[in-house]
């Protein structure tokens, strides 16, 4: 049987749209699920935005203050997909009102404040998801099965890249995500994160890292009304870029592998070039975002001039066959999101946690923190 449950998105930019659509998306991809998402209400202080979703969406009710969200009877679950400032005080309050949240990365501005969500989570006895999306890929689950398989031998070393250009232009609105006050750290959060969530995810714990950091664009603009997204502006007041563009991080994990995690917001030619190489005793795996169904992999005894194959993901590969039936049709980012929402819902609906959690943000965001502090020192540290 089927029961409703009701749902809130707080936070109407291009995130809370994403979400949004999985929730909408989600029974027909996954039919089965015993929990059904009923769209009860979303939060925006932006004048208009909330109204303008609920038009669009179907959303019961519109408000611009989030606390109303949080004394809501019929909420019972929430994303939260608001700045990075807001993080910790919405998730805390969320959970204390007894409600399920999915929250995206990096749960606020430090370790602190995600660890203060994953402990308001805990005491409340509510479900927390977190919006590391990339591990959800088919290819990546797959690559993580592989690996633990032992089917490339001992992993020896990786590298992770995620390289964008969405702030590579001048011209590039300084919005929140470039104040330390309201974004915290730059790319760390913003990309960085989903490194080394995918990092932990297929390699294990990161035991000691040495990290680089660098501002390449040191003025924006700031806007002059609201923004959504990554927009432009020209002719309004200049300020100081606060946070890093590009961060280059050499890790040891616990395993003994080695590995380098690099990442860059303003790297021109560069759209979205997300992905990994993983080295091992016997084989090699590969993955680029970009060719998401696709993963070149290299195993067998030869060692030397092994060659690469690729293998096009297809059923039976993570939840591919939740949305193609054959292999290599291609997926999407949206899709990935689609996933999350249903880890999210199975984990509401058994009690028990599935996909990518609050204990996964506050691992990610204390590597993230001694990232800093290591590029702060010019030495090597230890996250724990």
């Amino acid at each position: 049987m089927v029961s409703t449950f009701g749902v809130a998105v707080v936070g109407f930019g291009w995130m809370g749209r994403v979400h949004t659509q999985a929730y909408i998306r989600l029974p027909h991809h996954f039919p089965r699920l015993s929990v059904r998402p009923e769209l009860v209400a979303v939060a925006d202080e932006v004048p208009g935005r909330a109204e303008e979703a609920a038009e669009w969406y179907g959303f019961a009710t519109a408000v611009r203050d989030w606390r109303e969200v949080a004394a809501d009877p019929r909420v019972q679950a929430v994303s939260i997909a608001a700045p990075n400032f807001l993080h910790r005080e919405i998730g805390v309050a969320m959970a204390r009102a007894g409600k399920h949240i999915w929250i995206e990365k990096p749960v606020g501005l430090t370790a602190d404040d995600a660890r203060a969500v994953a402990g308001a989570v805990a005491e409340a006895g509510v479900q927390g998801a977190v919006g590391f999306n990339y591990r959800n890929a088919p290819a990546v689950q797959t690559a993580r099965a592989m690996i633990a398989a032992g089917e490339i031998g001992t992993v020896t070393h990786a590298r992770i890249r995620l390289f964008s250009d969405y702030a590579a232009h001048p011209e590039s609105a300084l919005t929140w995500r470039y104040e330390r006050a309201r974004g915290g750290s730059g790319v760390l959060g913003d990309l960085a994160s989903h490194g080394v969530d995918l990092a932990r995810f297929l390699l294990g714990e990161i035991d000691t890292l040495t990290a680089d950091t660098a501002v390449f664009v040191p003025e924006r603009a700031r806007p002059t009304g609201a923004t959504a997204g990554h927009t432009r502006a020209t002719g309004g007041e200049l300020g100081p870029v606060e946070n890093e563009d590009y961060v280059s991080c050499l890790l040891r994990f616990a395993s003994g592998a080695r590995g380098v995690l690099e990442a860059c917001r303003v790297s021109v030619g560069e759209q979205n070039t997300y992905g990994f190489e993983i080295h091992g005793t016997k084989g090699a795996v590969f993955w680029d975002f970009r060719r998401m169904g696709e993963l070149g992999v290299s195993r067998g005894s030869a060692y030397q001039d092994q060659p690469v194959s690729t293998v096009y993901i297809g059923p039976g590969h993570g939840e591919y066959a939740a949305f193609q039936p054959g292999s290599a049709n291609s997926m999407g980012y949206d899709d990935l999101k689609v996933i999350e929402a249903y880890h999210f819902m199975r984990s509401i609906a058994e009690g028990t946690a599935h996909g990518a959690t609050l204990d996964d943000a506050v691992h990610s965001a204390t590597v993230l923190d001694a990232m800093t502090r290591s590029a702060d020192l010019g030495t090597w540290v230890s996250p724990g």
